[in-house]
């Protein structure tokens, strides 16, 4: 009895003392994560996963200076979007504006070095490198100005900031490794560029399904709000099946055989988050980065095992 009287105590301290640790690690990683995500070092990270698996298909040496370079420009255009996109994000994200906030200072010259270590680290490989480097600030630039009086933005036409962001990610993932290595048969560089081009348009559409609300306050015009999160959903799950019939083409050609699995399930993974952060109701949070941006970070050690 007295030992057990005397015990019980010590047995609840411990249990709360360890509870404690556990919730004090798992705050811990949130707000690592948090800061990661918001200041675009979480998205820079999984473009290098993501171009170091595009150097996989073509079956070529992976160049670290073009790996640096993507870093370094991801980091450098979403940063910079962070920085101007405060309005809509304290209804979308309140969460990364407040990170924003407090780092904003130093973001802005984040931004600038990473620019200018982003084309130092192409011009590496050469001037084509630098170009396909340099079209994401090209792009963004007239995407964000009214070229024309009386004219909307390009960014206020609906669909057009997916198809610049989804051109971007593609002429990065597609082209610098081809540029690297030569020879490459066009059919294969086509096959990859619709491969990267493809997902990268399927998640913009799926993060504006998330920013639905903040957008429609605001007047941004984006598909989810222009057509509901109902159609926007049977899109994205229409283009995600188009890769069924790329998949096909691509194996008559022998081309990506060895990662066969891989691309599976990445079909299979596309299916499963349009069909997850789509839902009625749902309101997505890091999750979302993490399944969605983050799936280069658990797609490409598969594709190496293989």
């Amino acid at each position: 009895m007295m030992t057990r009287a005397l015990g019980s105590p010590v047995e609840y301290s411990g249990h709360g003392v360890i509870v404690d640790i556990m919730e004090g690690f798992i705050g811990l990683v949130g707000r690592f994560l948090g800061l990661l995500i918001s200041t675009s070092i979480f998205l820079a990270l999984s473009g290098v996963f993501k171009l170091y698996f595009s150097f996989l298909l073509y079956g070529v040496p992976p160049k670290w200076n073009l790996l640096g370079a993507t870093f370094f420009l991801i980091f450098a255009v979403y940063g910079l979007n962070k920085l101007t996109d405060l309005r809509e994000d304290v209804i979308n994200n309140p969460e990364r504006v407040e990170y924003v906030k407090k780092l904003y200072g130093g973001m802005k010259y984040a931004v600038m070095v990473s620019l200018g270590m982003a084309l130092f680290l192409g011009y590496l490989t050469g001037w084509k490198a630098v170009a396909v480097l340099i079209f994401p600030i090209v792009a963004g630039f007239f995407y964000s100005v009214r070229l024309l009086p009386g004219y909307p933005r390009l960014k206020d036409i609906t669909g057009v900031k997916n198809l610049i962001i989804a051109t971007t990610w593609a002429n990065g993932t597609a082209f610098l490794p081809s540029i690297a290595s030569g020879g490459i048969s066009p059919l294969k560089v086509i096959l990859v560029y619709y491969f990267f081009f493809m997902k990268s348009m399927i998640n913009t559409i799926l993060f504006d399904v998330r920013d639905v609300e903040g957008d429609r306050l605001n007047g941004i015009n984006t598909i989810p709000v222009r057509f509901g999160v109902g159609r926007t959903r049977l899109l994205l799950l229409i283009m995600n099946s188009s890769f069924v019939l790329w998949l096909l083409v691509a194996y008559s050609m022998g081309y990506f055989i060895q990662y066969l699995p891989v691309l599976i399930f990445a079909i299979i993974n596309g299916y499963a988050y349009v069909l997850y952060f789509s839902r009625r109701g749902y309101k997505p949070g890091k999750f979302l980065d993490i399944w969605v941006d983050g799936e280069w970070f658990y797609t490409l050690p598969l594709a190496m095992v293989l």
